[in-house]
């Protein structure tokens, strides 16, 4: 059975609505929770981007059994990989073994911010791979020595470790970033029902760890006034693709790139409404990619309660005969 998620999506809500929202998910029955790590939101008109890391502190306390997971942290430019470990081993503790390390490349969107310039792919890739070396060299406890391409550690140790190590989950779209995830990676995290990702991801050695994907949804009982909110706040997402995606710098570079999307090409990749059985057919399409894991995006901050009410009474119950 797919495990259904609930993600926590920082881009559009204040911090102390997403650890009520944990609190709510853990509530109604999802089976797990993601919350992106973002320095920007997409579009101005999502209007936040709280601290992930502080959120998820203070979820780990407002939940007992509720699996946490970034979605994704980048741990190449805006965090140095030895703090990246120290925070997750911390979530690790504080969760008693409910947390998962999702790591990602990044996008020029949130890095740029230290100035320390956008590399090239290739080079984010090297970066990125030696990033989780030594996260993974400071998950086992010892102190850690490390003279990189990028990085350097000078004699770190982590004093405060959960039992078992953390797992991380590692993005990729395709090729290399699929052979990276299945090298160094304990589960795969992709966004989209890309089953030959998956496909990829198994043949590098990947076969039987956990594959996570995400699907926006957009609940409201009038699909109208749903359609126009995911185009308002969704957008983005169709700025053609990852490649151009992980390279532009602000919300106002979103905009402009999604500036002839529809409401209606939105809505073509995105269930909006109250159509239980569209929704189902979406995550559908993960579970015959190979997904083992979904987590839904309620698009709109003012929709979440309703959204809530929907998913523990009809949503929910329908996912699970998957």
């Amino acid at each position: 059975m797919v495990q259904i998620g609930y993600t926590l999506m920082s881009e559009q809500t204040p911090a102390r609505e997403l650890v009520d929202y944990a609190s709510a998910a853990e509530r109604i029955g999802f089976d797990y929770a993601v919350i992106s790590d973002h320095y920007f939101p997409w579009l101005e008109e999502m209007g936040h981007s709280p601290y992930c890391w502080s959120v998820l502190g203070a979820a780990a306390q407002v939940t007992e059994r509720l699996p946490l997971m970034t979605y994704v942290t980048c741990p190449i430019l805006r965090y140095h990989p030895a703090v990246v470990a120290q925070k997750a081993a911390t979530m690790g503790v504080l969760t008693q073994g409910r947390f998962t390390l999702g790591l990602g490349s990044g996008e020029n969107l949130n890095e740029h911010v230290v100035g320390a310039g956008w590399p090239s792919v290739d080079t984010r890739h090297r970066m990125f791979a030696e990033a989780v070396q030594i996260i993974r060299e400071l998950f086992d406890g010892d102190y850690v020595t490390y003279q990189g391409e990028f990085f350097d550690v000078d004699s770190a140790k982590l004093y405060d470790l959960p039992d078992e190590p953390v797992p991380i989950g590692i993005a990729a779209s395709a090729g290399r970033s699929a052979e990276i995830a299945a090298e160094h990676g304990d589960v795969l995290v992709v966004n989209e029902p890309m089953p030959d990702v998956v496909q990829q991801f198994n043949a590098a050695g990947g076969q039987g760890k956990p594959v996570y994907g995400q699907l926006p949804i957009a609940y409201d009982p009038d699909p109208e006034a749903a359609k126009e909110r995911a185009h308002r706040l969704w957008r983005w997402a169709a700025s053609g693709g990852w490649k151009v995606m992980a390279e532009l710098p602000g919300p106002v570079n979103f905009a402009a790139a999604s500036g002839t999307v529809r409401p209606e090409d939105v809505a073509q990749s995105v269930p909006c409404g109250d159509d239980v059985d569209a929704v189902v057919q979406a995550v559908k399409k993960f579970a015959d990619g190979g997904f083992t894991h979904v987590a839904l995006v309620q698009i709109g901050h003012d929709q979440q309660q309703p959204f809530f009410d929907w998913a523990e009474k009809e949503l929910l119950p329908a996912l699970r005969t998957l």
